[in-house]
């Protein structure tokens, strides 16, 4: 077991309950408040040793030995189903109800285990400190199973007893009962106590505070000890009995409820009224004792809650219509024997009763692997809404990894649903399949795909149900379930799709930044070719504000390398075409370059395969831009600069001073471009 909630399928069908089934932790308590003997007590002397032993010796340090005493506690009880908050789930454990469980587990400190047992009752454990365990059940008790209300009336004055100092008293009796006790506040003149919790929690809250109510009442007090199995004929079939009585003489009357084993009958009231309440019933014990007789039956242990019926009202009504008193094993028994009590005469229709309701209804089941449940339940449901909307008293029960399916209801109505389900059921098997392959967990997100695109669009186009375990489950079986076509099929591309990404390799490749622009091209184009020549290949390049120069290819590792290989031909060819020089040329000649027409530039341009870029008219700037080949781009800009020297030349007649102020204001000019003195003194040469 896990320090988590156990939410297994497992069956418990004689765990212990709240009720007349028992408590083990209550057992564990006992024990460990019995002291442990002496070896002395354990073991005496013989005669002729005791004489000579002494006082101080049986005093001894064996003596001195405190008992030991168990740290931990266990407590296991019964939800019944009729009793359960959470009934409707797809599978056990799932939704609402683990939350509760685990929530608990974290707030006290306890450790809880779940079972379903086969009548759909809910079996719990709780084990840890005997205080974690009181508060975790009276949670589970409140949160997991319904409440109910009722109230009881006690004096006024007593209620401060009721509630102990600083509430002690009251917190303590609503753990031990797993109830909601709500008290009148002093300035309310209600003297009426409300209490909130399962029917056997409330009896044994109300047990408990007329027990303390009747100990501190003025009144005459007794106490009359009948044997336990007598109590329902004093009782009476639903109050009718004991109510009479209490009617009658005026008196309270406290008779524990079966889940209390005590036999002690506690009566309150006037000396007088006491007892003659006392006496009554001393006489209604020794009647029934006197005339009453008991017979045992077998009775299937799946059958005995149709016995009990809800809340146990069927009981009641057989002892209401009989005098007879049915006594039903505890839960967490083993036995199957139900002893019925009462006088000669009326054991017989008793019995008849006690059959007719253990047989009225039937429980089958129909086999069906596991694996089909959820195409026999349908889409959202409908084929067994199917079923039960025209057999409305059928209850279908699918229990998660067991390959049954369990029908309970009305006899005839059972064997009706039972067929319908064999029919589904076979159905399914001559036109279903499955199958399961293994895939290494690492890639299973990568089957599912964003947002389930890849695994949604499986299913839809192969009309399959895919199973791919969570992360958490560590585990590479995938099920995939559906038309055996289909199923074929769909396999088929996981596979494929698996061995694809078995092959996949990653590579990053190092380009500087400033070139991703032009690897890239215009609108994308440049890149486009290579994508086009690899398809298989997946090229990221990284986001222009990383300023990374890594680029990263994945796909299939013998398209990796080959696009990777021509990725780095490609991107030196473009770097390589993309050398740049800067060339100084005075704005005035600029139209010489250029040409009339442009013929010039043109010429240049074709004769050495290069890009040559003017700065515009309204521009400050004297610098001609050429692009191209390294080679190519030097013969381009001796070109450029022939131009120039030949109209600089032009002007080298003009007198010394105009010729030094003109060098003068070309280096000042040079120096604003940014342009070396050697630069100015070639183009002047």
């Amino acid at each position: 077991m896990t320090s988590a909630a156990m939410l297994a399928t497992e069956t418990f069908e004689q765990n212990g309950g709240l009720g007349n089934q028992g408590i083990v932790g209550e057992a564990v308590a006992l024990n460990e408040e019995t002291e442990i003997p002496t070896y002395f007590e354990a073991f005496p002397p013989l005669p002729e040793r005791a004489l000579a032993e002494t006082a101080s010796t049986r005093q001894g340090v064996w003596g001195k030995i405190r008992p030991l005493r168990s740290s931990n506690i266990t407590q296991v009880f019964h939800v019944p189903l009729e009793e359960r908050k959470y009934k409707d789930m797809t599978q056990f454990g799932e939704g609402e109800q683990g939350k509760i469980c685990l929530e608990i587990m974290h707030k006290t400190g306890a450790h809880i285990e779940l079972s379903l047992s086969k009548d759909q009752g809910l079996s719990i454990m709780v084990t840890g400190k005997q205080d974690a365990v009181m508060k975790a059940r009276k949670d589970i008790v409140t949160r997991l199973q319904t409440q109910a209300t009722a109230t009881v009336g006690i004096p006024k004055e007593h209620h401060r007893f009721i509630i102990g100092r600083n509430g002690e008293k009251m917190q303590d009796l609503e753990l031990k009962t797993a109830t909601k006790i709500q008290i009148p506040r002093p300035d309310d003149a209600s003297n009426q106590i409300k209490i909130t919790g399962t029917k056997e929690g409330i009896e044994k809250a109300r047990h408990e505070i007329q027990l303390i109510s009747a100990e501190q009442d003025k009144r005459a007090v007794e106490r009359v000890s009948i044997d336990k199995v007598f109590h329902p004929f004093i009782t009476g079939a639903f109050n009718k009995v004991v109510n009479e009585l209490m009617s009658e003489t005026g008196t309270r009357i406290n008779i524990p409820p079966p889940s209390v084993g005590k036999d002690e009958i506690v009566i309150t009231g006037e000396k007088e009224a006491v007892s003659q309440a006392a006496a009554k019933i001393r006489h209604i014990y020794e009647q029934k004792k006197r005339k009453t007789t008991n017979i045992s039956v077998e009775v299937k242990k799946s059958q005995h809650k149709y016995i009990i019926g809800p809340k146990g009202n069927t009981l009641q009504e057989i002892m209401e219509q009989t005098g007879v008193s049915v006594e039903i094993p505890a839960l967490d028994s083993n036995s199957e024997t139900i002893i019925l009590r009462g006088e000669q005469d009326k054991l017989g229709p008793a019995l008849t009763h006690v059959y007719a309701k253990a047989n009225s209804v039937a429980c089958m089941s129909v086999h069906a692997p596991a694996w089909l449940h959820r195409f026999v339940i349908g889409k959202k449901g409908q084929n067994i809404s199917r079923i039960t909307q025209s057999l409305p008293k059928v209850h279908i029960e699918f229990t998660d990894g067991e390959d049954n399916i369990m029908v309970e209801g009305p006899t005839e109505e059972v064997h009706q649903a039972q067929a319908q389900l064999e029919e589904i059921v076979k159905d399914l098997c001559r036109c279903m399949d499955y199958n399961e392959i293994q895939i290494e967990q690492k890639f299973h997100r990568h089957l599912i795909g964003k947002n389930g695109a890849n695994i949604n669009r499986i299913k839809e186009q192969y009309k399959v149900f895919v199973r791919i375990p969570p992360d958490n489950e560590k585990n590479n079986l995938i099920r995939i379930e559906g038309d055996p076509q289909g199923v074929q099929q769909a396999m088929q591309e996981l596979l494929e799709m698996s061995n694809r990404m078995e092959n996949e390799r990653t590579k990053d490749l190092i380009f500087e930044h400033k070139y991703h622009r032009t690897i890239i091209g215009q609108k994308g184009e440049k890149i486009k070719e290579v994508r086009d020549k690899f398809p298989e290949v997946i090229i990221n390049f990284p986001d222009p504000s990383q300023k990374s120069d890594i680029v990263q290819l994945r796909g299939p590792k013998n398209e990796v390398e080959k696009c990777a290989k021509y990725m780095q031909k490609f991107v030196g060819e473009l770097i390589e075409n993309n050398y740049s020089i800067s060339v100084p040329i005075f704005k005035q000649f600029h139209k010489n370059v250029i040409g009339k027409g442009g013929v010039n530039i043109k010429k240049i341009r074709e004769e050495t395969n290069t890009k040559i870029d003017l700065p515009t008219e309204n521009s400050n700037s004297e610098v001609i831009v050429i692009t191209g080949r390294k080679e190519n781009c030097e013969a381009a800009r001796d070109k450029v600069l022939s131009v120039q020297k030949e109209q600089v030349g032009v002007t080298l007649h003009m007198d010394t001073w105009i010729q030094w102020h003109y060098l003068h204001i070309v280096v000042t000019l040079a120096r604003g471009e940014g342009i070396a003195f050697e630069s100015v003194c070639l183009l002047l040469a």
